[in-house]
């Protein structure tokens, strides 16, 4: 059951003295019972009361690790229902199945065209996170084989997945220090899983029919002294999936309900890549942690990846650039110089433009605190003394042999007093970034 807040502060030493960083104890408290704050931020809480503490300073739902390094991929540790009450830490990880009744040349065109899977947008690469083996041939030996080659030719996490513990106890030496997911855990079957997974220091997903047989599962499998966990549920249908992962987020979330308390993983069941591509983005919109797909095609996992990308975007933050001064083209004394906020999509939409003129210019991006041009000006975060300060501080001044700026033609109203605060002579470019490049060679 969880403690209300309250609850906690009666087990709190009550002496206000504000280490934790909070104000007073009952703060602390307040903060501890809705998951936004850690017990060992009291540095004089009793062992009684840590004790007694311990299930509302755990995060509600457990993160798990797969791999190692840098490209690890971490799961779960999430504190809300709805991105817009905070955001979600962990985005979903997506994994690629593979097959192991792929010939050897099948195998090797299959990873090279996963390993080509990597683009960037807004200033961020996006690409899938993992691979998943799974034992189709139910043959030990070839499984080992399969999981050997694609170990070797990715550097990508790993999941094996197979019925048998005995094909994951061979291939799993084909993955030293890779900490691979294992799934395929079973009621029937659990304690040569939970032994595996132990003896590898690895996660495992468990298989279940259904919540309450989850429940039961994860309850027995952390008492075997396994803790990264994830549930695997078996029901057929998007609709059936859905509700259920709804109800476990919630259940875990608002009732503090630990066998529920793990991220959730699911494949994607329907054909062909349209249907598949709405099956998985659903998946990442509603409380998947790991989802599993077929299709290896650009058109597909771009907009996928990209679908995760905006889920998990901080909705109190936008995504922005580091303002500083860019360079499009080969620029030289003589190039434009424009200005515009460091407001990403604004910063690339404008770069495109820039780039498909065939003008080398400069773009000087102000510090707006990732704010659009008429949102910034309308704040007051891109005014004329903004704009002439980063002209100053950027260096761009040395950079080129004349002074003058062009600035969005959404902002003209700050021209005259740019020039006065600035020394800069200022040309108004367009409304629409879709005007530069007319705009651009015509710039003398």
């Amino acid at each position: 059951m969880a403690l209300t807040g309250l609850d906690i502060y009666k087990l709190l030493p009550k002496t206000n003295c504000k280490d934790c960083g909070f104000a007073t104890c009952l703060a602390f408290a307040m903060a501890l019972a809705q998951k936004k704050a850690s017990l060992d931020k009291c540095p004089h809480v009793s062992a009684q009361a840590k004790e007694a503490l311990e299930s509302a300073s755990q995060p509600p739902i457990k993160l798990v690790t797969i791999g190692s390094g840098e490209n690890k991929l971490e799961m779960g540790n999430e504190t809300v229902m709805y991105r817009h009450e905070q955001k979600f830490y962990h985005p979903a990880g997506i994994g690629i199945l593979i097959d192991d009744t792929l010939t050897e040349a099948e195998l090797a065109d299959r990873v090279a065209k996963i390993n080509a899977l990597s683009f960037e947008r807004v200033g961020q690469k996006i690409a899938p996170d993992l691979l998943c083996i799974r034992n189709s041939s139910h043959d030990k030996n070839q499984f080992s084989r399969v999981v050997r080659q694609v170990a070797s030719s990715s550097q990508m996490n790993l999941a094996l997945y197979s019925n048998d513990a005995a094909a994951i106890t061979e291939a799993i030496k084909a993955c030293t220090g890779r900490r691979p997911l294992i799934i395929g855990a079973e009621a029937g079957r659990l304690d040569a899983f939970v032994k595996l997974a132990k003896e590898n220091n690895a996660p495992l997903a468990v298989s279940c029919a259904n919540l309450e047989e989850a429940a039961q599962l994860t309850d027995r499998i952390k008492k075997s002294g396994v803790e990264e966990i994830v549930i695997n549920l078996g029901r057929e249908g998007l609709a059936r999936h859905i509700q259920d992962f709804t109800f476990a987020r919630r259940t875990a979330l608002k009732k503090s309900f630990r066998p529920l308390g793990y991220p959730i993983m699911a494949f994607t069941g329907t054909d062909g890549a349209d249907l598949e591509l709405a099956e998985a983005i659903t998946y990442v919109m509603k409380y998947t942690s790991l989802i599993m797909v077929k299709c290896v095609e650009k058109d597909f996992m771009l907009p996928l990846l990209v679908a995760r990308q905006d889920i998990y975007a901080d909705p109190q933050k936008p995504v922005q650039v580091e303002p500083k001064i860019y360079e499009v083209g080969k620029v030289t004394k003589d190039s434009p110089v424009a200005v515009t906020t460091n407001f990403s999509i604004t910063y690339f939409t404008v770069a495109g433009e820039i780039e498909a003129s065939k003008v080398p210019t400069y773009i000087v991006c102000c510090d707006s605190e990732g704010m659009s041009v008429l949102t910034a000006w309308a704040a007051e975060k891109f005014t004329a003394e903004k704009i002439a300060d980063t002209l100053k501080k950027s260096g761009i001044e040395t950079m080129v042999a004349h002074k003058r700026v062009i600035i969005p033609g959404y902002v003209s109203v700050l021209s005259g007093k740019l020039e006065e605060v600035s020394g800069w002579k200022v040309s108004v470019g367009p409304r629409e970034a879709s005007g530069i490049p007319v705009f651009l060679r015509n710039w003398k």
